[in-house]
Parts: C-alpha cells; structure tokens; sequence
C-alpha cells in the first residue's frame, strides 16, 4: 500500500489555520498525529488532495490540569503522574490507547475525532471493491444494516467517554470565530454516521478544557478489546464520582466503542444522588444502561456478547471507582 500524492500545508497559527481551511472547503483533512489518517489514506479511504498539518500550531500543543491541547501527545499525558492523579479516568483511557509507538505520535485531538469504524469500511480498496462499496466510502449503502440512509461504523476512540465524565469541554475555531460546548456536544446525535460530528465547515478543535469543579472525582475506564495489546475498543466504559461511604453524591457514567457516538447515561445516575449504591442497586444499574446501548455486527465480537459485557463492566468500574482502586 502506498500513499497518492498530496500537497501539505504548515500553518503556526489558529487564524492562519482556519484561513487555509476555507480556502479548501471540501478538499482537506486537518492532519495531527497521522496514526490513523495516514493508515486510511493508504487504503484509499475518503482522499483529500490537501492535508493541513497542525504540528507546527503553537497554541494547539501542551496541557495543563485544566487545559488539553489539541496536539498534546497521549504519551505525554502518560507520563504525568500529577495528571494522573487529578484525573484517573482521562489517565486510564490514556493508558489503554493502542500502544506506545501510537501514543507517542497519537494526540487528544486526533483521539476525540478519529473516524468511526466497521469491517466494511476499514479495509483495503481491493476488499471493498469486491464486495461494493459501502455508504461511508464510495458507495451508496450501509452493508451492515442495509439500506441507504444512515452508517452505523462505530465510535473507536477511548478519550470521550472518560473526558465526558468529568464534564469537559471542547474549544473549536472556525470562520465564525471561536465557541465552547460540552464535549458531548461534539458528536451529532441527530447525523446520519457520515454527518457525526457538529463541527461547522472549516472549524478546528483548538482544546479540551477540564472544570476544576469536577477535580476530585473518583473515576475509572475500562476497555474490552480482542488484542488486549493495542486493538480499538469493541467496548469502553468510564466511570467518575463521588461517594460518602457508599452514599452517592455525584455519579458519571459513558459508554464508547459500542454505537457510532459516545453517551452518557444521567437520566440513570442522577436517580441515584443520595441514595446509597449497594451491590443490588449497582447490578440494577448496570443492566439499564447494558440495555440500552445498541451494538450492531460491524466489529469483531458480537452485539449480544457486546450488550451483555456492558453492564460487567459497568459493574467493574464503578465499584473501582467507588473503592479508589485500580483494577
């Protein structure tokens, strides 16, 4: 496999960034660490002729307790322990992303937008060609559920589920200047899974920003996948709160890699404040949310196995996270 030529683009700064991208509407992809855009692009998924480089962009690089750059380097974030202390969950979803090699080039950005995936989609020209292509590349239907309308490849980063929890926000610039949302926001939940992020034309994600009203949080995130060593997750659960006892006071729960979007599920734990969460309520719980997460057979394992492994680990990661310990 090989790559097709494309011109690259260095910018240093935001403003000089979101110019260049309305000057290529349509025919760009912003490029951050490259671990995944770079293995599509030579698979022949979805080209673009342009492909803007954000490394050189000051201001999307570093972290802080409260802020994350874009470009921070997930094995920078590893090595943090004082990060790690502060935020366990975001630290655990860190941990689990695919290997050191990938972490090093790998980026928060990049993890919060990478592109969601299906053994129909992720495969080489030659495969998808043989088959018909598919509603996500080239072709005109979903082969997983077939019809002609929506992509059900799934949400594939660890990141967003573990930020969810702890109430981030996500900073994005754009020709229309620059605006902060939840970083749930992030992802449209009214697209059609081509259409799955809220990102208007031309806008860049500049940074997530961490409240310090949610530091303290006790939190974990556990992740199911078939190579434990570096695959995607075919499930990732992340937990965040706080507890008197076992008394709840604040509970966050997401759930990625199951659906084409990370969710969270307050409707469930905001009915627990206050009350105490004993082994019966916790398994209660847990089979609310494993029954409504809706996998479908687009991933390795299958949905029933995946639904079912929802409500383990949501039960895993919250007595974790209750007890402060680690798994």
């Amino acid at each position: 496999m090989h790559l097709d030529p494309f011109e690259l683009h260095r910018p240093t700064t935001v403003d000089e960034t979101v110019r260049l991208a309305g000057a290529l509407a349509g025919r760009f992809d912003f490029l951050a660490g490259g671990t995944d855009l770079l293995p599509n692009y030579k698979m022949h998924l979805n080209l673009k002729p342009h492909l803007v480089a954000l490394e050189d962009v000051d201001e999307l690089r570093g972290f802080s307790a409260d802020r994350l750059g874009a470009m921070a380097r997930l094995a920078d974030l590893e090595r943090d322990p004082a990060f790690a202390a502060t935020w366990p969950s975001v630290a655990d979803a860190v941990g689990e992303v695919a290997t050191p090699l990938v972490r090093a080039s790998g980026t928060v950005g990049g993890n919060l937008l990478l592109e969601t995936r299906c053994f129909f989609f992720n495969q080489s020209y030659f495969w998808r060609a043989s088959l018909g292509f598919c509603l996500k590349a080239d072709g005109d239907r979903c082969h997983v559920v077939p019809q002609k309308e929506v992509c059900y490849a799934t949400h594939s980063g660890d990141l967003a589920p573990a930020l969810m929890v702890v109430d981030a926000e996500v900073e994005v610039a754009g020709p229309a200047g620059r605006r902060r949302l939840p970083l749930a926001d992030l992802y449209d939940a009214k697209g059609d899974g081509v259409r799955r992020l809220t990102l208007a034309p031309g806008e860049l994600l500049v940074a997530v920003h961490l409240p310090r009203a949610a530091r303290g949080r006790r939190g974990r995130y556990k992740k199911l996948r078939v190579r434990p060593a570096y695959d995607f997750p075919e499930l990732g659960v992340a937990v965040a709160g706080r507890w008197t006892g076992d008394r709840v006071e604040e509970l966050r729960i997401a759930v990625g890699g199951a659906e084409p979007r990370p969710r969270r599920f307050d409707t469930l734990t905001d009915a627990l404040v206050g009350r105490t969460l004993d082994d019966a309520r916790l398994r209660e719980l847990a089979e609310a949310i494993g029954k409504s997460v809706r996998p479908v057979h687009n991933t390795f394992l299958l949905p029933d196995y995946r639904r079912r492994m929802v409500a383990v680990y949501v039960r895993r990661a919250v007595a974790e996270a209750r007890e402060g310990t680690a798994g």
